[in-house]
């Protein structure tokens, strides 16, 4: 596919017949996606662009804009073309070996806002341990110890390239935390106080956006109906989840009455959900 705008544009010119073919190819919120696209490219903020639209394009600017509107085209997301992401107001790097960090991940932030004592003299001599199970990008994680300092944070992923990035996030965003290369808790060798995990959870025949098919399988996609992994998670809450611990897990609202019967069975009770988010405390 080959966008082929002409050298020769303004800003407003470039915006509008780029917008123009995303349109034409049913890519939503095509005038963002152009905007993103052309201000990445001129290295500028997305309201430079309202500012100058009347500025003449350089031929090479052109050719790289639309080179990067050609793979918009072809579906790629566009986090993955300009190599980052927002996530709870912060810039995170994002590359394909991690998954594009959604608004949805951040209901487990609010979820974490009830899950941390507010009175210090309810805390263990030592800080609280948090450990974020399936990282990625570190973008849970990393807003976890940025929003609450005082928490003692590990990222956990069995990817060794997504633990890269995610170590370049904590580094960008100054954020002192700790990486681990595990599958799930096997190598955790503490016992947690809260666990916060966004799992693969989509069931591979589900109905899904083009743009998935550019993300890791390995950060999607679950067995038995998406839950395989999160129940091997809850499985794993009987050794490496303090007795009072918390639970944050993100899935489907669909599969929550399925989790929900399974953390019962090893000792979780449910406290509180929202839109994506399930929060359990662990009783035993």
């Amino acid at each position: 596919m080959n966008a082929n705008l002409p050298s020769a544009l303004t800003v407003n010119d470039w915006l509008a017949q780029a917008t123009h073919q995303l349109v034409f190819h049913n890519l939503p919120s095509a005038r963002l996606d152009a905007e993103l696209l052309l201000a990445h490219t001129l290295r500028q903020p997305r309201t430079w662009l309202h500012g100058h639209g009347d500025e003449q394009l350089e031929a090479r600017m052109v050719e790289i804009a639309n080179a990067r509107l050609d793979l918009r085209l072809d579906r790629v997301p566009v986090a993955y073309i300009i190599g980052h992401k927002e996530f709870y107001g912060r810039r995170f790097k994002v590359t394909t070996s991690t998954l594009i960090p959604r608004p949805e991940s951040e209901a487990l932030i609010e979820l974490l806002k009830g899950a941390v004592p507010k009175n210090e003299t309810l805390l263990n001599e030592r800080p609280l341990r948090l450990i974020d199970v399936g990282t990625g990008s570190g973008i849970l994680g990393i807003t976890a110890k940025l929003e609450h300092p005082e928490l003692d944070v590990t990222l956990i992923d069995v990817s060794r390239h997504a633990l890269k990035v995610a170590t370049t996030n904590a580094t960008t965003l100054h954020a002192d935390v700790t990486t681990l290369l595990s599958n799930l808790l096997a190598e955790y060798p503490f016992v947690a106080d809260i666990i916060v995990a966004n799992l693969p959870y989509v069931n591979p025949e589900w109905e899904r956006s083009p743009e998935t098919d550019h993300e890791p399988p390995l950060a999607l996609f679950a067995e038995k109906n998406g839950l395989a992994i999160i129940f091997e998670l809850l499985l794993q809450t009987k050794t490496k989840l303090a007795i009072g611990g918390k639970l944050i897990l993100e899935a489907d609202p669909e599969q929550h009455a399925d989790i929900t019967k399974e953390a019962i069975k090893n000792g979780l009770v449910l406290t509180e959900t929202n839109d994506y988010g399930i929060l359990f405390e662990k009783l035993k």
